[in-house]
């Protein structure tokens, strides 16, 4: 029997009747939540386990876990392009669901698979809230942001981006500065450090791997570069900060104690 006719078979069949989807309304209120950065909401839904809730919720296959796993697929690729649409930068979107959605492979109980799809949702909610607040920039910016997040591990020019962006150099130049108040060599420059940052935290490269892969002139430009914009140099921000939790920065309070040769020892970043 074909797909086909075994679906019309079941169609007709009285099993189906009982078979009842909720209203795809309180999904979409969700991932509207999440694209407009309601961290409250979001956290509020993760809270009461709506994600693995079964009442109106398809069955997309027999086992448990691998059921599960096709929600979290569809989640996140609903949540993916509401976000890109809303404004997330289109590589980091899909980038970020290619990531999490990969981390399934690693899973095999359902309260894994919960915990990771909390994390993911999330992960995209405090970005796009991070994002509602920052954006103000007219459409050639954020292409311009956009292009930078995508080539981050190249050699970026001002020549490059008004090529991309079909603008001249000095017009691209001075509208970046009026719109963010700092210049694009410096925007480029503090993103490029945000990367190694979180290289220098989270893995074993080593200071010429980092600055080979962020496309920095030399080893030594590239700490002068980290120290100029951190205040220390890359050694003694691993040292400092390796595996400590992600996105959190160090305060100034702690910097001063710090220095000041207070107890405060690996102050984690926020």
């Amino acid at each position: 029997m074909s797909y086909k006719d075994e679906w019309l078979l079941l169609e007709a069949s009285d099993d189906i009747d009982e078979i009842e989807h909720r209203e795809p309304t309180e999904e979409f209120v969700f991932y509207r939540a999440v694209a407009s950065g309601d961290i409250d909401k979001v956290r509020l839904n993760c809270e009461e386990g709506r994600f693995v809730e079964e009442e109106g919720v398809g069955v997309l296959s027999r086992d448990p876990v691998t059921n599960l796993k096709y929600h979290f697929v569809i989640t996140t690729a609903m949540i993916t392009r509401l976000c890109r649409q809303n404004g997330m930068e289109l590589e980091q979107a899909f980038r970020l669901s290619d990531f999490y959605i990969q981390k399934l492979d690693d899973l095999h109980t359902e309260k894994e698979v919960r915990e990771l799809h909390d994390v993911m949702v999330m992960d995209y909610t405090e970005k796009m809230r991070k994002y509602y607040r920052s954006d103000t920039n007219s459409k050639h910016i954020n292409e311009c942001k956009e292009y930078i997040y995508s080539h981050i591990k190249e050699r970026i020019t001002i020549e490059d981006l008004a090529d991309v962006l079909g603008v001249s150099p000095s017009y691209l130049s001075r509208l970046f500065k009026k719109e963010t108040g700092v210049s694009v060599s410096a925007y480029i420059r503090a993103q490029k450090i945000d990367m190694a940052k979180n290289l220098l935290r989270f893995s074993d490269y080593s200071m010429i791997d980092i600055a080979n892969r962020l496309s920095f002139s030399s080893q030594s430009h590239f700490i002068q570069q980290f120290r100029d914009v951190v205040g220390m140099t890359p050694k003694k921000y691993r040292d400092k900060y390796y595996m400590v939790q992600w996105n959190i920065e160090p305060s100034a309070k702690n910097s001063k104690d710090t220095k000041a040769g207070g107890s405060k020892k690996n102050v984690p970043e926020k």
